[in-house]
Order: C-alpha cells, then structure tokens, then sequence
C-alpha cells in the first residue's frame, strides 16, 4: 500500500488483503441505521438469520406472546435490548432465543440530550412494547460498573461535531445510567459498551477477535477466547491529520466526502488496528459496515446491524460482564 492510499486520496488503494475500492460517489448510497446485509468476500454474513422489520415509536404489528410472523416465542426470561446511538435510540424484546417478540422500535436521538433526558427518551421508547423481564443497554461512549465514564456524542450542543458544553460533561461524567433506568423501568439492567455488546452476538470465541462498529462515530471492542478485554476507546485516539478516528471515520465525514475517500481512510484504520493487535478475525458492524462490502478479505466480516440488540441476551451470560 502506498503513502498516498494510506491518507486516503489515491484511487484504487484497498483495504487489507482486499479488492481495489471503487469511485463512486456518496450521493449514490445514503449513510444511516440500516443493516449491513449481503457478504463479506471469503466469508458469510453473520447474524443474517435474524432480520427485524423497523417501526415507528408508536409500536409495531407484533404480538406480545410470538415473534412476528406467528411463531411462539421461547419459554423463559424475555430481555429488552437498547441500542443507544448518536442518530438513533432503539429497541427490541427478545425471547431467550434471540426471537424478536414484537416489532422493535425506534425514535431519532435529539440535541441537547442531558442525562435525565436521555432517560426520559428511553422509558418513552420501550413504552409501546411487550412485557419483558430484565434490560441490556448498548452505549456509545466508555461504561463501567454500570456507570458513564464518557459520553462523546452526548456531551455536544447539538450532536457529534458540535461544540461540548461543560455542563452536559460534567452530568455525563460518573452518571449511574443503571441505576437510573432500572429505577424508572422497574426491571434489573446492565450497560455496556455498544461495541463491546454487539460483539458477544457474533464472535466465535476463538482467538482474539476485533469488533468495529461504523455509524454516527467508530467503536471498538476486543475479545480474547470468547470474553471481554477490558474496553479502550481507540476512536478517539489520533489517527490522520491530527484528527482522530471517530472524526475521519464518523457519517458526518462519510456525508462530506464521500464514499469512496471514506472508505479509503478505513483502509488505513483497518491496516493500523490489525497493526496494533494482530487480531486473528475482526467483525464490522454499524449502519456504514455496508461500504465495506466487497472490499474485505476473510479476516473480516460483515455483520448484522442487528446484533445491536442481540447482544443484549448475552449480556446476561455469567462470565459476560467481568470486563464491563
């Protein structure tokens, strides 16, 4: 790979192991919450087997004793799933199977979004869905023992991009998030990084194994034989032009530049997170995973935006939390 693929402004550079990336422009797929679909070169989809519908906040066509569709759902403790997001909040109820019991749900996320509001959001949210019986929540940001440590997107005037404001920072910092909810919705719930729970849906235990999620920021997670390394926030550390990686990699950039720069500066990252850790497999996940379709070897693959949600199950696993 040249220096100039790796900044990102040479046609035809490719990601690692992978196929020249194309020139088309950013006008002809639109960034967003969608899932990642089709597959990767070398390797199937992961997750493809459980596609959701999307619906509005006021609910959807589910019904509260199957998964839609008809099929009953599976006997045993029903996990709401909450996938927190920089343009979106969403959820779903899962049966212990993974099955989604009723149609989940979405609303956009606003600005300024302080943390009482972000739990208000929330209880709004999941209101329209069926029973459940303990709660999993994704979170963009650094999270331990149940508390925000960092909250990138949430600490800005009016989204990622804008300017932080000190006192939405200081209200994130040491914000008790599980506290918080598990006392407005009633049930136990765990928190975790949104990387780090979309992992446990679709790793394979092995080796060391990579998670990148690319949506409105970049997040990561790493697992080691099947369990959670201690969570590093790699997307805000320097990556090109003295700007880090959720800011050369977020969906605002993607919707500046382009798809086909943007993909090239994940090249770039992609080649320097196999640098730094040598994983042996890394999964891509997010609403902009899709423009890395075709353009991945079989270290990678592309998985379901899905997973989100499905980690949420895993999060309850005994030996799931002892890094979180």
């Amino acid at each position: 790979m040249s220096e100039d693929a790796l900044h990102g402004d040479e046609p035809g550079a490719e990601v690692p192991g992978g196929t020249p990336a194309g020139d088309e422009q950013a006008g002809d797929e639109q960034a967003g919450d969608e899932q990642a679909g089709g597959e990767q070169a070398g390797g199937e989809q992961a997750g493809g087997e459980h596609g959701m519908g999307e619906h509005a906040v006021d609910g959807g066509d589910g019904d509260e004793h199957g998964a839609p569709g008809g099929d009953a759902a599976a006997p045993g403790p029903r996990t709401l799933a909450i996938d927190v997001g920089g343009t979106g909040l969403k959820a779903a109820v899962l049966d212990p199977e993974g099955r989604i019991v009723a149609d989940r749900v979405r609303v956009p996320t606003t600005y300024p979004l302080p943390p009482d509001a972000f739990v208000e959001a929330l209880v709004r949210l999941v209101a329209p869905l069926p029973h459940y019986d303990r709660v999993s929540i994704g979170f963009p940001g650094v999270v331990r023992s149940g508390r925000v440590l960092t909250a990138p997107h949430f600490v800005t005037s009016s989204g990622p991009g804008s300017a932080v404001v000190d006192s939405l920072l200081a209200a994130w910092t040491g914000f008790d998030a599980t506290a918080a909810l598990s006392g407005r919705l009633g049930r136990p719930c765990r928190l975790a990084n949104d990387a780090d729970l979309q992992g446990l849906a679709v790793i394979a235990g092995t080796g060391l194994e990579l998670v990148v999620t690319l949506g409105t920021g970049v997040g990561t997670g790493l697992f080691s034989h099947g369990s959670i390394a201690p969570h590093l926030e790699l997307a805000q550390s320097p990556f090109r032009k003295e700007q880090t990686y959720n800011e050369q990699l977020g969906d605002a950039t993607l919707q500046r530049i382009g798809v086909a720069k943007w993909r090239k500066r994940l090249v770039h990252a992609l080649d320097k997170f196999h640098v730094l850790m040598n994983f042996d497999h890394c999964y891509i996940g997010g609403g902009n995973a899709r423009h890395a379709q075709g353009h991945v070897d079989e270290k990678f693959t592309i998985v379901d935006n899905v997973a989100g949600l499905l980690g949420g199950i895993k999060l309850w696993d005994g030996d799931a939390t002892h890094a979180i």
